[in-house]
């Protein structure tokens, strides 16, 4: 008996391993250059219109539209730890630097700043 409870106490750990991994979002752009996107203004802006609904999208800009309100959301649960620091280093730099595209972003996403109250406190400060 304690052999069965074992092994099906192994087997749930694995499946949960397995299903949990899959909850995460995919990590093909994690090597992104933030630090050379936020130095130039010109992409800076593309990503920022992209995000928006204002330009065009690259494959990266459409993947992180595509997350945005989950991850607010749920507090970035499924980021990786790469795409939860990247997203605050950026959000941050957004906050300080392109405050309207930032108003606009907040306007799209969070209308009601539900989620933008709880975190541009916290994100003022990096």
């Amino acid at each position: 008996m304690k052999f069965f409870l074992v092994t099906l106490a192994f087997t749930v750990s694995c499946v949960m391993a397995e299903y949990v991994g899959q909850e995460k979002y995919t990590d093909k752009y994690d090597s992104l250059d933030l630090d050379e996107m936020m130095s130039n203004k010109r992409l800076m802006q593309a990503y920022c219109r992209c995000i928006l609904d204002q330009g065009k999208c690259t494959a990266e800009g459409r993947e992180l539209k595509s997350h945005i309100s989950e991850a607010l959301q749920n507090g970035c649960a499924k980021c990786t730890d790469r795409q939860r620091y990247g997203m605050r280093r950026v959000i941050s730099y957004v906050m300080k630097n392109e405050n309207d595209m930032w108003q606009q972003m907040v306007q799209k996403y969070d209308p009601r700043r539900i989620y933008t109250t709880k975190y541009e406190k916290e994100l003022k400060k990096l």
